[in-house]
């Protein structure tokens, strides 16, 4: 019998499809498949989807608000990085300042110091030369004095006659010690 023939006897029976198609699901759970893959469908659209993509935006929300909030942060560190440089920068200024007018007022005190001490040498020194002139000069009366007594004596004892009358004796030692004076300027000159 030729193949249609028999097909279309299978048809009438209902077997060919069974027979030639055994994997195919019967048309009737196929049909309720499909209504329920269709409702299917139709929840998640309309019920789990939004819920994922509420979801998935409160989560965007959230990255994209923690990144906003760090970059905030961020730029806070970084303005604070920068005034913390420039109150480093100011205080390095104000201790160089400092510094420089410690310095400068440290040369003042050395300078008022060394002027100070130069007055006191000069004090010391013109005490010093006023006591050793009054010293020469004390020296230089008990030399005269000295002198005249021992010129004296000595001139008496050659003349043979006293001297000891004091106008005669300061005339005679004056006279001496003018003489003495003008034979050591005399040999100064040479």
């Amino acid at each position: 019998m030729p193949a249609w023939v028999m097909a279309a006897a299978a048809e009438e029976e209902g077997g060919f499809w069974e027979e030639a198609y055994p994997v195919l699901p019967h048309p009737g759970e196929l049909i309720a498949g499909l209504v329920f893959l269709a409702l299917l469908y139709l929840l998640v659209a309309k019920v789990v989807v939004p819920r994922l993509e509420k979801a998935f935006e409160e989560r965007r929300e959230a990255i994209q608000g923690g990144v906003e909030k760090a970059e905030r942060a961020q730029a806070e560190a970084n303005a604070a990085l920068q005034q913390y440089k420039a109150q480093l920068a100011d205080a390095r200024g104000e201790a160089n300042r400092l510094r420089e007018e410690a310095r400068q007022q440290g040369a003042a005190i050395i300078a008022e110091m060394r002027e100070q001490a130069q007055a006191e040498a000069e004090r010391i020194t013109t005490s010093a030369r006023a006591t050793i002139e009054a010293e020469r000069v004390q020296a230089a009366a008990q030399l005269r004095a000295e002198v005249g007594r021992l010129a004296t004596d000595l001139a008496s004892r050659i003349v043979g006659e006293s001297l000891q009358e004091p106008a005669r004796q300061s005339g005679v030692v004056d006279r001496f010690l003018a003489e003495l004076e003008t034979s050591e300027q005399g040999v100064t000159a040479r």
